[in-house]
């Protein structure tokens, strides 16, 4: 099967030689994202901002694979704050309410910089 790597650009990919996201026959995975904290629109205290901001990329990702959010079988939602989970359920449901994939929330003790309080991975299959 072919192997299709998504890249966005971002310096870290080069630098930690790894893709947004892979693609190899109907599966496709897609590493874990953060938010682009803008200050503004994202905050670095605003868990609900950013895990909005990283549903929308990915969305994103999806669509340029000729995929959509419906096809995401599998979130991990990573945090460093399990308190809140209220704001991050909550961005995560406008987009899955109907869809439902398998999903784990879990607290972890840092992420890759301080202004980042979520970080999620999908896995998505497409069907057909």
């Amino acid at each position: 099967m072919k192997r299709e790597n998504i890249l966005t650009g971002s310096p870290w990919e080069d630098k930690m030689g790894y893709c947004r996201a892979v693609r190899i026959g109907n599966i496709i995975e897609v590493s874990g994202t953060v938010a682009i904290v803008d200050g503004e629109k994202v905050k670095a205290d605003d868990a609900y901002a950013q895990t909005y901001n990283i549903l929308e990329r990915v969305e994103k990702v999806l669509e340029d694979l000729n995929v959509g959010m419906k096809d995401v079988i599998r979130t991990r939602i990573f945090t460093t704050d399990i308190t809140s989970f209220e704001e991050v359920a909550r961005a995560h449901a406008s987009f899955f309410k109907d869809i439902k994939p398998t999903t784990g929330f879990y607290e972890i003790s840092k992420l890759v910089a301080p202004e980042y309080l979520v970080e999620i991975e999908f896995t998505a299959v497409v069907q057909g």
